[in-house]
This record gives structure tokens, sequence and C-alpha cells, in this order.
């Protein structure tokens, strides 16, 4: 009885509390809900613009020398005289007499050669002469020939008569024999004398072109500059034997320099871009195109800074097929002009510089900076300050910058600011980005920020 009683104090005050609980539920008011709050995403924007835009793109490459001479021994010899300033890295005026090789052997051949010429022309003149002797001669056996033919005729009209022996006439037929064959003898040398002036005369064109020759072979014993320009090589010494095909000197030109660099073919395109047709196998000088290309040459290298204005003026024969770049050759004249020691050097062989090559200005275009495009798209801000994505034609595309033809309008809002996810339609708080509005119009103005 004692522990039946225990289990009742036990369970009543559980039981009660139990049906409290559920009084105070049953008694409790019904929440009220409210539908889920949209959260806008804050962004920033700039606005289209419409500007001026010109194409241009950069690049970089080593300059080198638009020409470069190479003196070689065309004669054979000692070198018996060398400039002073003949050395690496000196610069020589044109026309300067930089080496001589010993012109001894070449003048004695020249003096062989101009006797040989006298003599041939003392022979010619002795032939002329001879020539005018034997016409004389002629025209005197030919008159003893008319007589003999005469005294013949007399002589066979007595033999008639029996007034001269039959002995006497057979004399007189062989004298006249004898007088026809030294007039014969006469003619054959007349007839001769056109063959013999023709080999004298041969033979003089052949000593006077040996004389050419000798007197070539002499000049080219002085090795002179055709150009001012610096020495970039050296291989011969003084007293030093030098034979023919030998290279003794390299001389680079301080005329014009160039520099070769290589541009993707899509945005050279984008340069050169005209609506007018060239026919290049008409062109005298195909290589001296004008191309609708500013060009300048930049040198940027700790406190050394030159610029150098440059033109296109070729571009390379073949498109690299790994790249898919082609070569473009950007002339600069006089670029050893206006040095500044310590500041601005001269653009010398070898120096390392960038190239900015500018196109034709397009007006109207309308431009986005370049990382606001995302796999052609970008991101706009319709009127309901929603998120709305738009696929793009680009024109142009350049470092910091995109020109679009097509998917936008002047004045579109873009997101310019990084969105991750980016949902369409989704609710955007957008913020004008005035700092990213003025790089934009200054990076297609052409101006740098330092």
């Amino acid at each position: 009885m004692v522990k039946t009683t225990r289990k009742w104090v036990i369970l009543v005050p559980v039981v009660i509390a139990l049906g409290a609980v559920t009084v105070m539920k049953q008694k409790k008011p019904t929440p009220l809900q409210q539908p889920p709050q949209e959260q806008a995403r804050l962004v920033r924007t700039i606005t289209v613009p419409s500007l001026t835009v010109t194409p241009q793109v950069i690049g970089h490459g080593t300059a080198r020398p638009s020409e470069s001479w190479q003196a070689v021994a065309e004669v054979t010899g000692k070198v018996v005289e060398k400039h002073p300033a003949l050395e690496k890295g000196a610069i020589i005026e044109k026309d300067t007499l930089i080496l001589r090789i010993d012109p001894t052997d070449y003048r004695l051949a020249i003096a062989r050669i101009e006797a040989d010429i006298a003599s041939t022309r003392a022979s010619l003149q002795e032939l002329e002469t001879r020539a005018s002797n034997t016409q004389a001669a002629l025209e005197i056996e030919r008159e003893a020939y008319r007589l003999n033919e005469k005294e013949l005729q007399r002589q066979r009209r007595l033999i008639a008569q029996g007034s001269v022996s039959r002995s006497d006439l057979d004399s007189q037929e062989r004298a006249l024999l004898a007088q026809k064959q030294s007039v014969q003898t006469q003619v054959n040398a007349i007839n001769l004398i056109p063959s013999q002036r023709a080999l004298l005369e041969a033979g003089l064109k052949r000593h006077q072109s040996s004389l050419d020759s000798a007197r070539r072979d002499l000049e080219q014993t002085e090795i002179r500059l055709p150009f001012t320009g610096r020495v970039a090589e050296v291989n011969v010494e003084l007293n030093r034997y030098v034979r023919e095909g030998e290279q003794l000197t390299s001389i680079d030109t301080l005329a014009m320099a160039e520099v070769e660099t290589q541009i993707p073919i899509d945005q050279f395109t984008a340069l050169i871009h005209s609506d007018s047709t060239l026919d290049l196998t008409r062109l005298p000088r195909p290589d001296r195109i004008a191309f609708p290309v500013s060009a300048r040459v930049r040198l940027k290298e700790g406190s050394l800074k030159a610029t150098w204005e440059g033109r296109v003026a070729r571009v390379s024969d073949t498109l690299d097929p790994k790249t898919r770049t082609v070569g473009v050759i950007v002339e600069v004249d006089n670029p050893y002009s206006n040095v500044q020691p310590g500041s601005r050097p001269p653009l010398v062989k070898g120096l390392f510089v960038e190239l900015l090559l500018q196109g034709k200005a397009e007006p109207a275009q309308l431009v986005l900076p370049r990382h606001a495009v995302t796999g052609g798209q970008a991101y706009l801000v319709d009127g309901d300050n929603r998120l709305r994505r738009r696929t793009l034609d680009i024109a142009l595309l350049q470092a910091e910058y995109v020109v679009v033809r097509g998917g936008l309008a002047e004045g579109d809002r873009v997101i310019v600011s990084d969105l991750i996810p980016a949902v369409e339609g989704m609710l955007l708080e957008p913020v004008a980005d005035e700092a990213s509005q003025q790089r934009l119009l200054e990076q297609v103005a052409g101006e740098r920020r330092p």
C-alpha cells in the first residue's frame, strides 16, 4: 500500500503539468508570416560612351641598322695602309680611305698593257702606211703592164711585116706575163690589209679591256666608305696579306635604323583597314607602300627614356604559323641625332625598344573597358536596376579597352565590378564609377597614367 501511494504522488503532478501545457498551446495566437525580402547587390557601373578611337598596337623588337656594308677584298695583296680610326665602335665619315692594298703589281700591269696598246697602235699605223705604199706600187705596176701590153701589140704588127724575130715576140710575151704577176702580187697584198687591220684592231680592243680591268683592280686597292657609318667588325691588320674574296671589315649605316616586331594578324589588319584596293604587282617599289599607320619607337630602361618618330616601311613575306603574327618593319631616320649623354642614347644596334603603331582615327565608336567583357558578353543594368546579359559584336580589341560594333547602345549602364554569381534578372544597386569612366576616356584618348 505504501508503494502504490508513492507512485500516485509522482504521477499526479506530471499529469497536471502536461494538461497545463496543452491548454496554453491551444490558447496561443498563430504568428503572422511575411514573404522573403529580395536583397539588392551593390555594383559599380559606367555609362557606355561614343568616342573617336585610334586603333593602336604595341609591340617590341630589337633595333638594327637598315644597311650594313661588308668590305670584301676584290684584289690580292698586302695591306699597306689602314685608317687609324678603323676600330670597332668608331664612327667614320663617308668616302674616307680606310684600307689600301699594295698597288705596285697593278700599276706595273697597267704599264705593260699600255705598252702593248702603243705597240698595237704602231702596228696599225705601219699597216696603214704599207697599204698606202702598196696602192701606189700597184698603180706603177699597172702602168708598166699597160706599156708592156702596147709593146707586145706593136711587135705582133711588126712580126707580120717581118721586122722582128719570133724570139723577140716570145720575150715580150713573157715580160708581159711577168708584169701581170707583179700586178697580182700587189693586189693580193692590198686584199690582205683589211684582215690584218681587223686582227690588230681586235688585239687593241683586247688590250684596252685588259687595261680597264687593270685600272679597276688598281682602284680596288683603295677601300673607301660608301656612307657615314659605325664600325661593327674589323678582320684585318696592317701589313697582312689578304686574298680576293676575304671579308675585311663590316660597317653599319648611321642614316637609318629599323626595328621589326611581331604583331597579331587581326590587330595589324585593324590598323591598316582600308576600302581601297592595291595591286602590288604594278608598283615599281612594292616595299615602299605608304601604309596608313603612324609609328613611334620608345625606349624605357631605367633612367634612359627616348622616343623616335618612325614609319612602317614594309611587312615580312610570311605569317608565323605558330603565333599567327606578321613581322612589321619600322624605319627610323637619323637614329643618332639629338643624343643626350646619360639620358637619351642613340638608337644603336641591339637596343630593345617598344613600338607604338597607330591607325586612322574612327569617330563615334562605342567603347568598354576590356575587363568589363567576359566571353564576348557584358553585364548591363536595365531601367529596373536588374541584371541583363548582352552578347557583343566586338570590332576592335585593344590592350585596355574594346570597341563594340553591336549589342550595346550609347548611354547603357555596364557593370565594371566583379559579380559572382551573376544571375539574369537579379536586383542590383548600381553606383556610378567615375574613376573607371575617366580612366576609359583617357585610355581611348591615348593618355597614359604614370
